[in-house]
């Protein structure tokens, strides 16, 4: 069965993951460190983990299996659900695959050693509306593609 699994403490995209899973009927996985204070429904559970560094993305991989979708933005724990069959997206809309993820571990740390130097900003990005409106679109097509495969 395909669920739906999010690294949730700082992900922007939660309520178009519940509107997407609702229209589908799928089982959205929300998993964090920290307590969410947002109300959720039936298809909807939240789980919180030990604030232990990985704790989360350790539940996460405990959890997925083949079929299910993970939204993430930490690389790594995008590597480790690649590594189970599991379709991977960022709440960008960057959807990571065997083919690309060894480049986004590189630039992980690039960015990281840039950081440390002093030469490149610690914030990420503006989360826009471009950023929004791709990542429903790539969440509904891997849905859409999952389904297709499993019937």
């Amino acid at each position: 069965m395909l669920n739906i699994y999010v690294d949730a403490d700082a992900c922007p995209v939660k309520k178009e993951i519940f509107r997407v899973a609702m229209r589908h009927n799928l089982q959205v996985y929300l998993v964090s460190n920290s307590c969410l204070n947002i109300v959720v429904d039936a298809n909807v559970h939240k789980i919180q983990v030990k604030s232990d560094q990985d704790a989360a993305d350790d539940w996460i991989e405990e959890h997925i299996e083949t079929g299910d979708i993970v939204v993430t933005t930490d690389i790594l724990l995008a590597e480790r659900c690649l590594k189970k069959g599991v379709s991977t997206i960022s709440p960008a809309g960057k959807v990571f695959n065997n083919d690309n993820i060894g480049v986004a571990k590189a630039m992980r740390g690039l960015r990281a050693y840039l950081r440390e130097a002093g030469i490149a900003p610690s914030y990420n990005a503006t989360f826009s509306k471009q950023d929004r409106s791709r990542f429903l679109q790539v969440l509904e097509e891997t849905i859409q593609a999952i389904k297709r495969h499993h019937n």
